[in-house]
């Protein structure tokens, strides 16, 4: 799966503040991750987050 730094993954299940928006800060075995709502910074691990997500949108295409 290519995710890069600064990519916004949309994810299937919401984080406890209720947002389900993460910021790719770091990729590589583990995701540094930022809630777009509350902006709280998180690692989660490589096969965890490719389980979760819905949707993986990059602002600059190309």
């Amino acid at each position: 799966m290519d995710i890069r730094t600064g990519d916004i993954l949309t994810m299937k299940k919401n984080h406890p503040c209720g947002a389900n928006e993460m910021l790719v800060l770091r990729a590589g075995m583990d995701f540094r991750l930022r809630c777009v709502k509350c902006s709280r910074e998180f690692m989660v691990p490589r096969n965890k987050i490719e389980k979760n997500i819905k949707k993986v949108s990059r602002d600059s295409e190309g």
